[in-house]
């Protein structure tokens, strides 16, 4: 196999992060460098504990940070609603004996960048509000970055308002820094992920793997399984999960190039991801944004990744 891809995930841990942040941490091809943690779902203090739950559960050697604890400019918002008080409800652990490393997400993002001899991949697939930062406190990593592939927004409707997606709402001004910045860009959007549903059928295939990556993909989702009824959707999409694949496999997806704006007026648009396709901004694109999925092989990356942790 070629030389690893180094990759720093960037994440608010719900319950589709903590399947991504497996996937990063388990395949081949991947050197998961570090997590940064960042507000989100929660609150950063719930974020970064159900992150270091994972990496504690599942015995892995990855360093994790924290991050921002709000947004650069607007009111925090969370998602309990989606994932709970916690905000990774349902799986069950042992007490925490691990801790963060004492340097700030940001700080770390800056210097891992200007020190590696070769770029790295940012996945950020919570808030964008510590990739935002580290851009602006230090524009001259974006020659170190060899892309950021990213979770939030959409080309069609939101799921937090009827324009914007979570992701991108809970701070549209740190992804407006993001989608200007010049960086090579991957959008995987609401209209991608609402393709990547883990029904029943999946998660007892993810339970039958046998191990406690397997069972932890089984509390993770059959908690979601619930939740997203409320979107009229059938199972429990793995949003974040299709940013790590991505990086792994790029072919499973299908891609268009578009010139993305996130909207930062503060009416009923604010942090919608406007994707022009056809050129009508006179624009050059700054992002590839997902449109489809080979769903089959997509998932058969998964239970092979998950075969491969405790």
């Amino acid at each position: 196999m070629s030389e690893k891809l180094k990759v720093i995930l960037d994440c608010d841990v719900g319950h589709d992060d903590a399947i991504a942040l497996m996937l990063g941490a388990s395949h081949p091809k991947i050197d998961l460098l570090g997590i940064t943690a960042v507000a989100g779902n929660q609150v950063l203090k719930k974020t970064l504990a159900n992150t270091l739950h994972i990496v504690q559960h599942l015995d892995l050697n990855i360093p994790v940070y924290a991050g921002m604890d709000r947004p650069m400019v607007r009111e925090q918002m969370v998602a309990g609603e989606i994932h709970g008080e916690s905000g990774l409800d349902g799986p069950v652990f042992d007490p925490l004996t691990i801790k963060e490393e004492s340097e700030h997400a940001v700080s770390y993002l800056i210097r891992t960048l200007m020190q590696s001899e070769e770029k790295i991949t940012l996945v950020p697939v919570g808030p964008l509000t510590n990739i935002g930062m580290a851009l602006r406190l230090a524009p001259e990593i974006i020659h170190k970055i060899d892309r950021i592939v990213l979770m939030g927004g959409s080309w069609g409707l939101g799921n937090y308002t009827a324009a914007a997606e979570f992701n991108i709402l809970a701070d549209p001004e740190a992804a407006h820094v993001v989608f200007t910045s010049g960086v090579p860009i991957v959008m995987m959007g609401l209209d991608l992920t609402h393709q990547a549903l883990a029904d029943m059928n999946v998660i007892e295939r993810m339970e039958g793997i046998g191990n406690k990556a397997g069972k932890l993909f089984g509390d993770i989702m059959r908690f979601t399984f619930e939740t997203q009824r409320m979107f009229g959707l059938e199972a429990g999409p793995v949003h974040d999960v299709t940013a790590m694949a991505y990086v792994i496999d790029e072919s499973i997806f299908e891609t268009k190039p578009a010139y993305v704006e996130i909207c930062l007026d503060h009416g009923s648009c604010y942090g919608r991801t406007v994707c022009d396709f056809h050129g009508i901004s006179g624009k050059e694109p700054n992002a590839l944004v997902g449109t489809s999925l080979d769903l089959k092989r997509f998932w058969d990356l998964v239970e092979t990744a998950l075969h491969d942790l405790n």
